[in-house]
């Protein structure tokens, strides 16, 4: 009788990553287990008043951006502020209306640049494509169509000062630039950086070199996830291929808790540690 077919020679299977997965499992191993493998999940710390102050700043501009440009109004930015408004994290409501205060009046100022007159193509747009080993996917802040082509926008809210280095080397914006590409069909290169705190705009224009170059290294970091966690699904130490990789972002883990490396790595941090000063 004729045997069966073996799977040499098989396509291997591609695997699913968002830029977060990959950027934690970098950060550390052991953090990206407990996020995305343990079940039940273990118990995770407090709200952190810069992270808040970031998704609330992140809603309002969803909705104003969403908003047809010849009803879009800054004067109405303080009702969507309002709206959207969290206090998660902030140490009283003192300091809780100071932050609430320059988030007013960080968004009324990139509210009044002229690039944000127009109408963006997609917003909090999820964007899914293969590309090499992997299918890349994640939500996009926002997507522009400038002439024909893409350009891939990220707000950041946070205290570090923004250089035309953290637009060039983000990976989740290169993965994101490809993955619009590919899924709204049109041409890009184009990534940018918005601060809302300083109201600065860091771009880069990507080739298809230092295109190809994110995706290698995501797939090789694709590549270690996957065995690992193909590993821990046939009873492998769970220690031994996710280690704790200790270091600074130790305080700010949400799992600080439950792991003495990173409690001696790193020291305690209150909720709102991080708030620009």
């Amino acid at each position: 009788m004729q045997g069966q077919l073996g799977l040499e020679g098989m396509p291997r299977e591609l695997v699913r990553v968002t830029p977060a997965r990959l950027q934690r499992w970098e950060d550390c191993p052991r953090r990206y287990r407990r996020t995305y493998l343990d079940r039940p999940a273990p118990a995770r710390g407090s709200a952190w008043a810069h992270s808040t102050l970031g998704a609330v700043v992140h809603n309002v501009l969803r909705a104003y951006f969403g908003t047809p440009p010849d009803r879009r109004d800054p004067d109405d930015l303080p009702v969507l502020l309002r709206r959207y408004w969290k206090g998660d994290g902030f140490r009283d409501r003192e300091q809780e209306a100071e932050y609430r205060s320059r988030a007013a009046g960080w968004l009324d100022g990139y509210a009044r640049r002229p690039e944000a007159s127009g109408e963006p193509l997609a917003l909090e747009r999820w964007v899914s494509a293969p590309t090499g080993g992997l299918i890349v996917e994640g939500r996009v802040d926002r997507i522009d169509d400038r002439g024909g082509q893409l350009v891939v926008v990220d707000y950041k809210t946070g205290r570090h000062v923004l250089s035309t280095e953290d637009a060039r080397d983000s990976r989740a914006l290169a993965l994101y630039l490809m993955a619009a590409r590919r899924t709204l069909r049109r041409p890009g290169s184009r990534v940018e950086l918005h601060h809302l705190p300083t109201g600065r705009v860091v771009a880069w224009e990507h080739d298809e070199e230092s295109l190809a170059e994110h995706r290698r290294y995501a797939e090789r970091v694709a590549e270690e996830l996957a065995a690992a966690a193909s590993a821990l699904a046939d009873g492998a130490d769970p220690d031994e291929h996710f280690p704790p990789r200790p270091g600074r972002g130790c305080s700010v883990c949400e799992f600080r808790r439950s792991c003495p490396e990173g409690r001696a790595a790193a020291p305690d941090l209150e909720p709102w540690d991080l708030l620009a000063p």
